[in-house]
């Protein structure tokens, strides 16, 4: 009796170890097939900041919203700096005041701060003025390189195009192998390495 429950934990256990073993191989064999999969599909990289440096219309582009950005910016100092003057002449003027007067004054610094800031929204802001020229300037070329891109994926059969320089896609390392902005670069009609736009 004795004999068979040591028989029957014994062929328990050499059921476990076989289990295990065939979860291991199964394991292997699942991995392995993932892995050849992984291997069938292509990947490679651009680099938009650096083809975008290549396009004579991004630095116009770029140029324009500098200057607009400065003749903006001009005017939200001068804003301030007239404030600020005001806020001066009130602080040295406030014991001459009578209660009108100073809550006149205040008032008019308080309104011409708001003001101010609402030129500063409106330019500056999320959905500012240089927000929205900088996506209407700057959309016609990214649609533009998009599309070479994804002819080059096309024709290239990959699968996937990352983009090294954005914010969001982070690469530990990248063989130039795969780094196709110069091919853009060229099929854009420029040069690579020439960052003045030749064609």
């Amino acid at each position: 009796m004795q004999n068979n429950h040591l028989r029957s934990v014994s062929l328990s256990n050499w059921e476990v170890l076989i289990n295990t073993q065939m979860k291991k191989v199964i394991l292997i064999g699942f991995l392995m097939f993932a892995g050849f999969g992984a291997f069938a599909q292509k990947f490679a990289y651009v680099d938009t900041e650096y083809i975008l440096k290549h396009l004579p219309e991004y630095k116009s582009s770029q140029n324009q919203m500098n200057v607009l950005s400065q003749q903006w910016q001009k005017e939200v100092d001068a804003n301030f700096t007239a404030i600020d003057k005001m806020y001066k002449a009130y602080q040295a003027d406030q014991v001459l005041l009578t209660d009108d007067m100073r809550k006149r004054r205040e008032n008019d610094i308080i309104e011409k701060e708001k003001d101010a800031k609402e030129f500063q929204r409106q330019k500056f802001g999320p959905e500012g003025e240089l927000f929205q020229t900088r996506a209407k300037l700057l959309k016609p070329i990214q649609d533009k390189v998009t599309a070479v891109i994804a002819d080059l994926a096309k024709t290239k059969f990959l699968d996937f195009i990352f983009d090294k320089s954005s914010e969001s896609t982070m690469m530990i390392y990248a063989s130039s192998n795969y780094d196709l902005s110069n091919d853009v670069i060229i099929r854009l009609g420029y040069k690579p390495g020439s960052t003045t736009g030749v064609k």
